[in-house]
């Protein structure tokens, strides 16, 4: 066994596992029963997608799924505080 086999076999497990992982956290965010459980779902899927996504460029080599990544990271975050300041305050912009 060469060890570009065993890196190749565990990107490929790891691929499995976060596919697994974001059918889980579309679930939570379907199926969660408060809108607070909703949004740490919705943080769940992106850092998960995020995180396919490197596995992704780890396997074609590519640094186009990194850069998405760096994007992808932003936008979660962002998107993560303006749905905790509208569920503390009701208003996100004051």
């Amino acid at each position: 066994m060469s060890g570009l086999f065993i890196v190749g076999a565990a990107i490929s497990v790891a691929q499995a596992m976060l596919g697994v992982a974001l059918g889980l956290c579309v679930f939570r965010m379907i199926r969660g029963p408060r809108a607070q459980d909703r949004v740490i779902g919705l943080d769940a899927f992106y850092v998960t997608g995020m995180l396919l996504l490197i596995t992704l460029g780890m396997r074609t080599g590519s640094t186009f799924y990194f850069e998405a990544c760096v994007i992808i990271a932003l936008l979660g975050f962002a998107s993560t505080v303006a749905l905790g300041k509208f569920l503390m305050r009701g208003e996100v912009i004051e």
